[in-house]
């Protein structure tokens, strides 16, 4: 007993330390109401999971099957053009990176083209799809939009080769910023909920309410914001919601603003619902939320490209046509596209 005991301590000492070294600085400011002075909060009666949660779901795990697919099963998309002027394209690379292009600006919304979702280079959620647009066929990105500082939405790697390729603008949630400057990414703008940043005279961004939560290590939960964005363009606006459970403030979104030509919504990651219903919505869920903001079409994203729930890989899609089909769904424009599609608005 003694030496399993003294394994034990060792390994519980191993993941202190490392989860000490990947946490990252945080946010200091004012109180707000999502806000205590240290950490961030959801607002409302939100059930919050701790570690021993996290240790329940990690060794009661039923996860679904995967599968990796090839590039050559792949259809990449073409080229992207350099600058699109007339009218907005939005392409799906996957997991919850889009290309979105409009009035000349080229946008990235939690860009990862890593092989892994981790703090590590061996181990953790690894890619089963390439993405659907080459890293050396991207145009000039002129703004990227992260909506929370988790390994599979603030990819690193990435963010440093678009730094170096292109001096990209990075809009971020509070605090984030402060990790971004401290790796060499310094043209941040950070937002809180309800704060807005213009890009150019056609082009807005808006940081809405998302329901999540946030970490890179053990020491670092919530200490930086979780954000959803709305971004105003002259053919309509574009919902971008990160990563979130549901709540009635998408209603509030949709109400103030009521121009939302275009959904990003996620649809992966929320098997188990006890465990992760709080911070990730399922199918059915994403479908309400498009109508709560009253998008006129909206697309799925956060599935079938990192295994980071116990759903697999086809269950969002399986689980989403099944929502469409109910009765309450007959006619809402909801779609699931391909990595390497584009969608375009005239």
């Amino acid at each position: 007993m003694l030496w399993i005991t003294g394994l034990f301590i060792v390994f519980a000492l191993i993941i202190t330390i490392a989860g000490w070294a990947v946490s990252k600085p945080g946010y200091e400011g004012p109180k707000s109401d999502h806000f205590n002075g240290t950490t961030f909060e959801n607002p409302g009666d939100v059930p919050s999971k701790d570690f021993f949660d996290v240790m329940k779901w990690y060794f009661q795990r039923d996860q679904g099957e995967w599968t990796v697919v090839p590039e050559e099963e792949i259809t990449f998309s073409e080229r992207p053009d350099d600058a699109v002027t007339s009218g907005m394209k939005i392409t799906y690379v996957n997991h919850s990176t889009f290309l979105i292009q409009t009035a000349g600006v080229n946008i990235l919304t939690d860009p990862v083209w890593s092989e892994r979702v981790s703090p590590m280079s061996f181990a953790g959620p690894k890619r089963f799809r390439p993405p659907g647009v080459r890293f050396e066929d991207l145009p000039p990105i002129d703004l990227i939009i992260i909506s929370h500082n988790h390994y599979d939405h603030l990819d690193i790697n990435t963010l440093k080769k678009l730094n170096e390729q292109f001096e990209s603008r990075v809009i971020v949630p509070l605090g984030v910023d402060v990790y971004l400057n401290q790796e060499g990414i310094e043209n941040t703008l950070p937002l809180d909920w309800e704060e807005k940043q213009p890009i150019d005279s056609d082009i807005t961004v808006h940081s809405v309410q998302a329901q999540h939560f946030s970490a890179r290590g053990l020491f670092d939960r919530d200490k930086t914001l979780w954000s959803g964005y709305v971004i105003d363009t002259p053919v309509g606006s574009v919902y971008f919601a990160g990563d979130t459970g549901y709540g009635d403030f998408f209603k509030q979104i949709g109400e103030q603003h009521p121009d939302i030509k275009v959904g990003l919504i996620p649809i992966g990651a929320y098997k188990p619902r006890w465990f992760m219903k709080p911070m990730h919505v399922n199918p059915a869920e994403a479908i309400q939320i498009h109508k709560d903001v009253g998008a006129e079409i909206s697309f799925g994203m956060h599935f079938g490209t990192f295994p980071l729930a116990d759903d697999g890989m086809k269950d969002p899609e399986n689980d989403f046509t099944q929502a469409m089909q109910q009765p309450e769904n007959t006619g809402v424009n909801f779609k699931l596209l391909t990595e390497g599609d584009t969608f375009e608005v005239k």
